[in-house]
């Protein structure tokens, strides 16, 4: 694991991130979709409080049923600033990854990978950190464009910088919104896209994400004794 360094302001955050960016690994398929652990990871904040907590939930991927579940609360140690949002977030992610009591196989973010300005977003920030193939699975696109994909389970278009393919808006329930996803690091993009189908069986949200959501706004409600 690549020691975690936390930047002193946000010039100094995007040197970072374009520095860690040339160790993302793009050539790698990822592991087969539908075999192994794959773990949802997402964060919630009490920013009055300045509270973060982040939850890891490691699902088996042919059935999708939970073998383990993680949390990790500690203090939000970086403003909030587009495009630099992994920098409050990773550092209880990372512990909640490290309480985990097996490997947690591909990790999936509620964020974005390669679709982010600088190619550098909490997706490829976990992977280099970690070592781990990550994906990000988003609800929102950032700041590119794409064609409205077709209406049905499976249909995609890709999320463009100008000529460039950053990721995919993949519509995973028949009339539903996309969900956008991209690659982080050591999976590729075709791999990305059916991993997030078969953990998005039978809503919009992958399930790893649906889990981990509902569990770190448990635990942010009990570390703080009010609702996320």
């Amino acid at each position: 694991m690549t020691t975690l360094r936390m930047p002193a302001d946000a010039a100094e955050a995007r040197a970072l991130q374009d520095t860690l960016r040339d160790r993302v690994i793009l050539d790698e398929p990822g592991p087969p979709p539908g075999t192994g652990r794959v773990t949802g990871v997402d964060v919630a904040y009490d920013d009055e409080r300045d509270v973060v907590v982040a939850a890891a939930v490691t699902l088996d991927a042919a059935t999708l049923d939970v073998l383990a579940e993680a949390t990790a609360v500690g203090r939000i140690s970086f403003p909030y600033v587009p495009g630099l949002l992994a920098f409050r977030e990773i550092p209880a992610v990372l512990a909640a990854l490290e309480s985990l009591p097996a490997d947690p196989g591909l990790v999936v973010c509620d964020g974005y990978g390669r679709a982010h300005p600088r190619r550098f977003g909490l997706a490829s920030h976990l992977g280099v950190l970690t070592g781990l193939p990550v994906i990000g699975v988003a609800k929102n696109p950032f700041t590119f464009t794409y064609e409205r994909p077709g209406p049905r389970r499976g249909d995609f278009s890709p999320l463009l910088d100008g000529d460039e393919e950053v990721g995919r808006a993949l519509r995973t329930q028949d009339g539903t919104k996309p969900v956008y996803v991209s690659v982080g690091h050591r999976t590729g993009l075709d791999n990305a896209c059916a991993h997030t189908l078969l953990l998005a069986r039978d809503f919009r949200q992958p399930e790893t994400t649906r889990r981990a959501d509902a569990l770190c706004r448990r635990a942010l409600r009990e570390a703080t004794g009010r609702e996320a």
